[in-house]
């Protein structure tokens, strides 16, 4: 893993100091970091809080976010590879994409969603099954894209299960000649401790009776447990010469515990980026993240890193993120 990205900060810490700034943090940003005094208008609109966003979506799981699964969306020679987003665990294609989706389209990118892993593809609770399994649609719903478009590769974009899953699809199932982009936003990639929780029950003795009961109703919940069989596996080789992979992490995850096993082993192809290391005034948990400018800048210039765009800075608090206008992406 790797020691660049700092010793964790307790998240007690960072987020007193957050809601103690914000007042006077948000005057100094809007007067000396954005651009504007106002986010420009774009084609659709782009939904910076994460709960509000899949608050309002909760009951339209099968419903693509805004501007994806356009099938009649034309590649152009500027952005030649159509974008998958890959959802996280516990949600759907339509909550957990309410900005990136929109962002991207409004950049003139062919996006597409997919639901994974669910009891069926209009369950609103998807992401749950065994990771292999929703590779193995994923590898279908890549196919499906790639025979509509016409293209010879995708882009991909996971947040969270869907930031480690596609390795997967890369590693096992045929994916290294089909993804030309990773970008993966708060990736499970070396599994979670759920804040020392795991280790707890190791340590009691009982993660096997735990881990019986847990597997029957989220089975993706275990493999992404740090240290699974599942993570070993696919961890033996973390990456491939022919993707390139950019992780975009907060050290606020929570989820994603200690934050640094979200990050992939330095290679030439291998960015890991983290987000406060870029703004100390963003908060970004781990839901958040998948709506938060900073990191979706980031997103940005990752898959198109010939048009850069500004990566602002902003106060973005867990959850509901950005306070005050943000920049034109």
């Amino acid at each position: 893993m790797p020691s660049s990205n700092g010793p964790h900060r307790p998240h007690w810490r960072r987020r007193a100091a957050l809601a103690a700034a914000t007042t006077s943090a948000v005057a100094v940003a809007l007067a000396t970091v954005l651009p504007a005094p106002a986010r420009a208008a774009t084609q659709l609109p782009v939904n910076y809080d994460f709960i509000a966003g899949a608050t309002a979506t909760a009951l339209a799981p099968d419903t693509p976010p805004p501007g994806a699964n356009n099938w009649s969306c034309q590649l152009t020679a500027a952005h030649p590879d159509p974008v998958i987003l890959v959802h996280g665990t516990f949600a759907n294609m339509d909550d957990n994409w309410q900005a990136a989706a929109p962002l991207l389209a409004d950049n003139g990118y062919c996006v597409y969603a997919f639901n994974y892993g669910g009891a069926s593809s209009s369950s609103p609770i998807q992401g749950t099954g065994e990771i292999a399994a929703s590779a193995a649609q994923l590898a279908t719903f890549v196919d499906a894209v790639l025979a509509k478009t016409g293209a010879s590769k995708v882009d991909l974009v996971g947040h969270s299960q869907g930031g480690m899953m596609p390795r997967y699809y890369i590693d096992f199932l045929g994916g290294a000649s089909k993804v030309s982009d990773f970008v993966a936003l708060a990736p499970s990639n070396y599994g979670t401790t759920l804040d020392g929780f795991t280790k707890l029950a190791s340590l009691l003795g009982v993660s096997s009776e735990i881990n019986g009961t847990l597997s029957s109703a989220c089975e993706a919940c275990v493999e992404q447990e740090q240290g699974s069989a599942f993570l070993a596996g696919l961890n033996a080789v973390p990456t491939v010469p022919s993707v390139r992979y950019t992780v975009i992490e907060s050290v606020d995850d929570e989820v994603v515990t200690p934050y640094t096993n979200a990050f992939l082993p330095a290679a030439p192809n291998v960015s890991d980026i983290t987000v406060q290391k870029q703004c100390v005034l963003d908060g970004s948990d781990h839901l958040e993240i998948a709506a938060d400018p900073v990191a979706l800048a980031d997103m940005l210039n990752a898959l198109d890193p010939s048009a850069r765009v500004n990566v602002p800075c902003l106060v973005v608090l867990p959850v509901t993120g950005p306070v005050g206008p943000v920049p034109n992406l």
